[in-house]
């Protein structure tokens, strides 16, 4: 199993190092490479994805991701700066179904902004289409203005657009993933006013025909944004598009009482995946030892789940990052103080981790 290690930037590279020392516990043998991605890939090559690094993701089973940007590169070139490499691994490796769950564990229900009844027993899985949409299309970029508002005038464009076969194969994926949970979808899109999620509701629609055995809703996305801070558990599986989903699955993981328990996977049409915490670099707090590495240890579950076949050992890791929860331990993003609770580092908590499951 050739697993390609991408630490990146900020924390990355402490919160992969946490990941890499509970996947060496497991009695599993790792054919594990580390590569620079990101602003260190800057660094190293002078390109956030080196044709080196692209080449050894292209060629492992998984990629174990940390993440990627500083605002040190803001003033960068677009092309050049470190958010690339993350768009330019899923072009590339046709990443297009990005699954990622907010499940609120029990012990930290306290830790929610909002109040324990609403989240208490929270399981969502948003399932977010990668590879299209306004992040993708073209044309993009700046001209002067023809028309409009206030022609001769300087502008900037993106378009919005989806083909049917990629509406399709992403409205697939969950509902397959809604048939092995509890079996609703709801479609998130902005058929009101836009032509390209009319399509989208179109075809989800057309597809679910596939599957009788799954509730299908349909959710303008603005909507669906109070829902999930109104009545979050009434959702099972969310899909939706590329910018809906990158602004929905983050408000969606707060509802658990902290990004840095949310782990994520991108997937392509042979189990490839790339996996990472639904957190960024936070580089203001890089190199301090207090970031959260759950997160990453629970993608690392699910790289064993979903693209290297080994459920087993996925259950090992998700059973430990439990019962590490259940003895009190806590880093600083989910210390709430609380009695029988203690606060401890990046290092720390992966040892607890490691720990609970020998």
């Amino acid at each position: 199993m050739k697993i390609a290690v991408l630490p990146g930037d900020g924390i990355g590279p402490e919160i992969v190092a946490e990941a890499v020392k509970v996947l060496e516990t497991l009695d599993l043998s790792f054919d594990m490479e580390t590569a620079p991605v990101g602003g260190a890939a800057y660094e190293a090559a002078g390109h956030p994805l080196p044709e080196s690094t692209l080449k050894l993701a292209k060629s492992s089973d998984a990629i174990l991701f940390g993440a990627v940007g500083d605002w040190k590169y803001d003033t960068l070139d677009r092309p050049l700066r470190p958010e690339q490499a993350i768009l330019g691994l899923r072009k590339e490796m046709g990443l297009f179904a990005n699954f990622r769950p907010a499940i609120c564990y029990e012990q930290l229900v306290g830790a929610s902004s909002l109040k324990p009844e609403l989240i208490a027993g929270l399981d969502i899985l948003i399932i977010r289409e990668l590879t299209g949409d306004i992040y993708f299309g073209q044309p993009r970029g700046r001209r002067t203005a023809s028309d409009g508002h206030f022609p001769g005038a300087e502008e900037a464009f993106d378009t919005m657009r989806y083909s049917k076969p990629e509406i399709e194969r992403i409205a697939h994926v969950a509902f397959q993933a809604a048939q092995k949970r509890g079996k609703k979808v709801t479609s998130v899109d902005k058929a009101n006013v836009l032509e390209t999620f009319q399509f989208w509701k179109d075809v989800v629609t057309e597809v679910h025909k596939q599957y009788p055995d799954v509730t299908l809703e349909h959710m303008y996305v603005d909507n669906a944004a109070m829902q999930l801070v109104k009545a979050p558990k009434k959702f099972d599986v969310v899909v939706t598009g590329n910018m809906f989903g990158d602004i929905l699955s983050d408000e969606a993981s707060m509802l658990t009482g902290s990004i840095g328990m949310l782990p994520s996977a991108s997937l392509n049409d042979q189990k490839q995946g790339l996996y990472e915490p639904s957190h960024g670099s936070a580089p203001d707090i890089a190199g301090q030892g207090i970031a959260n590495p759950l997160a990453t240890i629970l993608s690392a579950a699910m790289m064993l789940r979903f693209s290297l076949d080994q459920a087993a050992a996925a259950d090992r890791i998700e059973d430990a990052v439990k019962s590490v929860l259940a003895q009190g331990l806590r880093t600083p993003d989910i210390f709430a103080g609380e009695e029988g609770t203690t606060k401890v580092g990046t290092r720390e908590m992966g040892d607890a981790v490691v720990k609970a499951m020998s």
